[in-house]
């Protein structure tokens, strides 16, 4: 798991309040489109690494993403 991943991983614990907000950040603060942003972070889900980083994150967009 590299930097980036983590750095994707802290990034979608935010909590963002205001619509379009999430959307404005991915791409003002990671440089992504959104699109890209949710392919990169559903490759995570399934990274042991990556559960083993964050497994409260990866557990709820598992389940938002109905991968549970």
């Amino acid at each position: 798991m590299t930097d980036d991943d983590r750095r994707l991983l802290d990034f979608a614990a935010r909590r963002f309040s205001a619509p379009g907000a999430h959307a404005a950040a991915v791409r003002e603060e990671l440089g992504l489109s959104v699109t890209r942003y949710w392919q990169r972070v559903g490759a995570l889900l399934d990274d042991p690494e990556a559960v083993a980083y964050s497994p409260v994150v990866v557990n709820r967009l598992r389940r938002i993403s109905g991968r549970a």
